[in-house]
């Protein structure tokens, strides 16, 4: 929908409106939060003069997060952002904001380690996903985007970076590249640049995803072409977080394991509810299974490290999930 077609909408009734249609269906601790969160945006509406929210850009909304930015931590940016960008998704729906706008709305990255938790990936659970998505959903773009964390453990916003021309079919291998200039930053700048080796099997899987006939072959707003897309584009790291969520549900290869009903599981069907299952992992639990299963198989350490751009330090505090009588079987494969 062109701009001149949008319907004016003031941001205080925007906001108003979404409370009112999300109202019904979370719980009242969500409605605080959302509350909460949006009237920050609102405020920073009321500083920059913003009356109509037809006329905002993916631009004003760079603003808004480093106005933003200054009073939070990262990891509560991201937070207060994904109610930002539900309420934008809803906006446009009711002809308020352009398509896809919310697709723009980009959250600082986050210190290494700040989103650990104990919860990771195992390597059992990565095999029966793979297997049932190989077998039902073939290079879809779950199980490419899937594949991929689990392989290389690269960080959510590293495989939203990648373009078509970063797969290198010679060497089964995929370039990642620091441009922030074009909106996609590697987590550590120029020294985060670097080819990680997929091997034929997985290669085979991402290049078949991007020859996926149901795969968007569009361009994001910088020209590019992204190996991973969406209808507006480039997905947002928000967008990739729901895709991991739904592919890592239990009960798409065994039975549920919390005897839930997938019928009237609050964590089946709208994408954005994925999170609700307990058994769902982000991408970045992904991440710390794939660093706990390449140590598992005796990779070095060092390997490890420039493999996943991290450091060692950081590596063994945050990412090492194996426990002490792993750690004692990888040392006494490796003694004489």
């Amino acid at each position: 929908m062109r701009r001149e077609d949008l319907h004016p909408l003031s941001p205080k009734e925007g906001v108003e409106r979404f409370l009112r249609f999300r109202e019904s269906s979370v719980r009242e601790s969500t409605m605080q939060n959302a509350r909460t969160r949006l009237r920050h945006f609102l405020d920073w509406c009321e500083m920059e003069d913003v009356e109509n929210l037809n006329d905002l850009t993916g631009r004003d909304f760079a603003d808004f997060v480093n106005w933003r930015k200054k009073d939070i931590a990262p990891i509560t940016m991201q937070k207060q952002l994904s109610s930002v960008r539900q309420a934008c998704r809803y906006w446009a729906d009711i002809e308020a904001v352009p398509e896809g706008l919310a697709e723009k709305i980009h959250a600082p990255e986050l210190p290494d380690g700040a989103e650990s938790r104990d919860g990771f990936l195992e390597p059992d659970r990565a095999e029966g996903l793979l297997a049932y998505h190989s077998r039902f959903h073939y290079a879809s773009k779950e199980h490419a985007a899937l594949a991929l964390l689990w392989r290389t453990g690269m960080r959510r916003s590293a495989l939203r970076g990648l373009d078509e021309c970063d797969l290198r079919p010679n060497e089964h291998a995929v370039a990642l590249k620091h441009r922030p200039e074009t909106g996609t930053a590697l987590k550590n700048g120029n020294s985060g640049e670097r080819w990680v080796y997929l091997g034929p099997k997985w290669y085979q899987i991402i290049e078949d995803y991007r020859d996926n006939p149901d795969r968007h072959d569009v361009k994001d707003e910088h020209g590019r072409k992204p190996l991973f897309t969406s209808r507006y584009g480039r997905p947002s790291g928000d967008t990739i977080y729901g895709w991991i969520n739904r592919a890592t549900h239990p009960c798409n290869y065994r039975e549920c394991p919390h005897d839930r009903d997938p019928d009237t599981c609050e964590a089946k069907g709208r994408a954005h509810q994925a999170s609700k299952c307990p058994s769902a992992r982000s991408p970045h639990e992904i991440r710390r299974g794939a660093i706990t299963a390449h140590l598992n198989e005796d990779t070095p350490p060092e390997t490890v490290s420039e493999r996943m751009d991290v450091s060692l330090e950081v590596l063994y505090k945050h990412y090492d999930a194996r426990t002490e009588q792993e750690k004692m079987d990888v040392r006494r494969n490796q003694l004489p």
